[in-house]
C-alpha cells in the first residue's frame, strides 16, 4: 500500500507482540516549529553559493529541511500574498538610532508599503551602522566584521508591523522521506501547489515537532519493552503520525482534501480504519499554537478562520478522521 503524495514511506505493524490492548487516549502539542521559505528551493535553483551570504542562508535552510526529512515531524504548506523588498525605493533611517525603514512590494499588483525594524548591534560588528543591500527577497546588512541576511519574510514574522496578511494552510503533510524531496522541492503536491500560487502567493513550510501524552490504563505502548527497539519504536511513531495527519488534513483541507486523489482517500480510510483499531483509540485532542513563530502565529485555511490557537477533538469513524474544534481554555483570573 502506497500513498503517493506522502513524503513518509509505507508504514509496517510497530510490534509483532502488539494488541489492541486497554483504550488510549492522547494529547497532542507542538513541542517546536519552524518556517521555511519553500519558493527558495521549488523549481529546480542552482546550487547556492556558500561564499555569499544569502548562499549561505539558502544553503543552511535546505540542510535543515534535509535533516526534517529524516524525522517523524509534520508540516504546513502556508501561502500568503507576494511580499518582496522594493529594490527601487529609499531605505531611511532614523534620527540618532538604528530604526531602518526598509520599502516593500505587497500583493501582485505591488503596492507600496514599509516596514521599519530597530537593528541591534551583533558582537562582532566593527560598525555602529551597518551597510544595507537589497534584494527582492533578502536584506543584507553589512556590520564590518560580520553580514547578516534575513529575508523578506524573516522581518515580517520577527518585527512589529500593521500589515494585516492572513497565512492559509493548503497542505498539511508528513517531513519522513528517505529521498529528502521536502527541502529539494521535490515533492509532487507541493510542486502542483507552486504551480498553482506562485504567481499571486508566497509559499511557506511550517515544520512541526510534536510532542504525544497517552493515557491508557496499560501505560504509553512507546515505553513497552518490545518497543524499546529503534526499528519498533520508529514505526510506533509513524502510525501515530499518520493518525495525527488525517486529523489535521480533515480540519484544514476539508473532508474532500482536492489535494488527494480518490484513491489515495480510500487507501488512507482502510488505514485509519486497522490503525485505530490496532492502537484502541478512543479520542485525541491536538493543540496548535506557536510560541516561537512571532507574527506568523496566527493560521486560517478556505474551512478555518484565522486564530492563534487551533483547539482539536478527533476520533476515527469508519477509516474517516472527524474533528471538532474546540474553544481555547479560558486564561487564569477570566471566567
Amino acid at each position: 500500500m502506497t500513498f503517493p503524495e506522502l513524503a513518509a514511506p509505507t508504514s509496517q505493524p510497530y510490534s509483532e507482540q502488539s494488541g489492541p490492548g486497554a483504550p488510549q487516549s492522547w494529547t497532542v502539542g507542538v513541542a517546536n516549529a519552524k518556517y521555511h521559505w519553500y519558493d527558495l528551493v521549488a523549481g529546480f535553483p542552482p546550487a547556492p553559493d556558500i561564499r555569499d551570504p544569502i548562499g549561505r542562508y539558502q544553503r543552511r535552510m535546505q540542510f535543515e529541511l534535509e535533516a526534517a526529512s529524516a524525522q517523524r515531524h509534520l508540516f504546513f504548506a502556508v501561502i500568503r500574498p507576494r511580499v518582496r523588498f522594493d529594490i527601487k525605493g529609499a531605505v531611511q533611517w532614523g534620527f540618532f538610532s538604528l530604526k531602518l525603514t526598509l520599502p516593500l512590494l505587497m500583493g501582485a499588483d505591488e503596492a507600496r508599503e514599509s516596514i521599519t525594524i530597530e537593528l541591534k548591534v551583533p558582537f562582532a560588528a566593527t560598525m555602529k551602522k551597518p551597510t544595507v543591500t537589497l534584494t527582492p527577497n533578502f536584506v543584507t546588512l553589512n556590520w564590518g566584521g560580520l553580514i547578516e541576511a534575513f529575508s523578506v519574510h524573516d522581518i515580517l514574522q520577527t518585527h512589529a508591523h500593521a500589515l494585516k496578511i492572513p497565512s492559509k494552510v493548503v497542505y498539511v503533510g508528513q517531513t519522513r522521506d528517505d529521498d529528502a524531496r521536502l527541502g529539494k522541492g521535490r515533492l509532487p503536491a507541493l510542486q502542483r501547489l507552486h504551480a498553482q500560487h506562485s504567481e499571486h502567493f508566497d509559499t511557506l513550510l511550517l515544520v512541526q515537532q510534536l510532542e504525544i501524552q497517552v493515557s491508557c490504563a496499560d501505560g504509553d505502548p512507546a515505553d513497552a519493552a518490545h518497543n524499546a527497539d529503534p526499528v519498533a519504536a520508529d514505526a510506533l511513531q509513524e502510525t501515530r503520525m499518520e493518525l495525527i495527519e488525517a486529523a489535521l488534513v480533515s480540519y484544514f483541507e476539508g473532508a474532500s482534501a482536492r489535494s488527494r486523489t480518490a484513491e489515495q482517500r480510500t487507501l488512507r480510510a482502510a488505514r485509519l480504519a486497522a490503525l485505530q483499531a490496532q492502537h484502541n483509540l478512543t479520542q485525541y485532542t491536538i493543540d496548535l499554537h506557536y510560541e516561537d513563530a512571532g507574527r506568523y502565529n496566527y493560521l486560517c485555511s478556505e474551512h478555518v478562520a484565522s486564530a492563534r490557537q487551533h483547539l482539536l477533538s478527533c476520533f476515527i469513524a469508519d477509516g474517516q478522521a472527524m474533528v471538532a474544534a474546540m474553544p481555547p481554555p479560558a486564561k487564569p483570573g477570566k471566567t
